[in-house]
């Protein structure tokens, strides 16, 4: 496994994978070739679903096109999760398929113990975010955000809120009111494509973006909001509380929160030292 956990070995046969959906996604042509040994995985996949018209035609539901880490940086590539990789090997006459169920099961395994022991999972994260080149003070406020946020969506589940579009409006009512911009604009305002906003984000940043995010857990509480217009009520309300605590912060310091920075090409740690020099 490399440094940043994106890569796992089966049988000498590197697979890389990517975090999305708070789980696993492979690459179908890394486990593909591992099973296989084929030369041309990419053929091997388009044969296979031509053999499967069962999968071919549930090819959509299995497969997703992610950002997948290689040597030369980023690549687009079709992935599958844990239960997308089991339907694929169904489709493969592979002597291998069994012992690789059975090292499928094992990282399945180590998941549930993450979810079983939350601390596991949070130590798995701080590890990846300091081999990305992160401060401990940065990564402490970035965990704490995602606590944070998952509390808010509990609290948005428990209350008649639809997971996708609806968290996504409500999202962006409590960043434009913190902010003064939703999260896609405050992702071209940094110069991100399809990067994390958040993982681009600076100590303030983090901070009134857990404010807008807890204010509005406690607005809907308090409030008993059901519904999805009721939170949306609350995320404006939520969100406001931080786009004023923000704008004081502003006026008292004389310097935005708001920054253009990222840390695409220079890492968090680094671009912490250089401004604490100024």
């Amino acid at each position: 496994m490399d440094k940043d956990n994106a890569l796992v070995v089966f049988e000498d046969k590197n697979i890389r994978r990517t975090w999305f959906n708070e789980e696993w996604w492979f690459a179908i042509e890394d486990i593909i070739f591992a099973l296989t040994d084929s030369k041309d995985p990419k053929g091997y996949i388009k044969d296979m679903r031509r053999r499967d018209e069962i999968l071919s035609e549930g090819w959509g539901q299995i497969a997703t096109t992610l950002e997948v880490q290689t040597k030369g940086g980023k690549q687009k590539m079709n992935c599958a999760s844990t239960k997308g990789i089991f339907r694929i090997i169904q489709s493969i006459p592979s002597p291998k398929a069994e012992p690789f169920k059975l090292w499928l099961a094992q990282l399945g395994y180590e998941r549930v113990k993450e979810i079983e022991n939350p601390e596991l999972a949070q130590q798995r994260m701080k590890e990846l975010y300091k081999l990305k080149g992160y401060s401990d003070d940065w990564i402490e406020k970035r965990v704490r955000g995602i606590a944070v946020r998952s509390e808010l969506t509990d609290e948005w589940k428990k209350r008649g809120v639809n997971e996708g579009k609806e968290y996504s409006i409500l999202t962006a009512e409590i960043s434009k009111a913190a902010f003064g911009m939703t999260p896609k604009e405050y992702s071209e305002f940094k110069g991100l494509k399809n990067e994390n906003l958040r993982d681009h984000m600076n100590d303030l940043e983090l901070i009134f973006s857990m404010l807008g995010e807890a204010s509005t857990t406690r607005i809907a509480q308090n409030k008993d909001a059901q519904g999805f217009n009721k939170n949306k009520e609350a995320a404006n309300q939520g969100g406001s509380v931080a786009g004023i605590a923000r704008k004081e912060l502003e006026q008292r310091s004389g310097e935005k929160v708001k920054s253009q920075e990222n840390y695409l090409n220079e890492q968090e740690k680094i671009v912490r030292k250089r401004i604490s020099k100024k």
